[in-house]
């Protein structure tokens, strides 16, 4: 019988394959869905989604570009919005 915490639907079960040959059920954590642009909603490239544990082994600049708006908007968005400030600071 599983345990109730396995019955999560956060959850997903693997089957995996023991050195004695069986299968057994494993459970693990689902990934995260992909990182969006907060402004169009376009997915946005170049942005890793993964755990936190394993996100916290990567390097910075693997995370996310780096450039302004990095990791929040898509390109075409971050060019908009970078022309639009520069618009209002004149």
């Amino acid at each position: 019988m599983t345990q109730r915490i396995h019955k999560s639907n956060s959850l997903r079960t693997v089957y995996k394959k023991v050195p004695g040959g069986a299968l057994k059920t494993h459970y693990e954590a689902r990934n995260p869905s992909k990182a969006h642009c907060a402004i169009c909603g376009k997915p946005l490239p170049g942005v890793e989604s993964k755990r936190s544990a394993k996100l916290k082994k990567l390097s910075k600049t693997e995370k996310r570009p780096s450039r302004p708006y990095g990791g929040m908007l898509c390109s075409y968005c971050s060019r908009k919005k970078i022309i639009e400030v520069a618009r209002k600071n004149l």
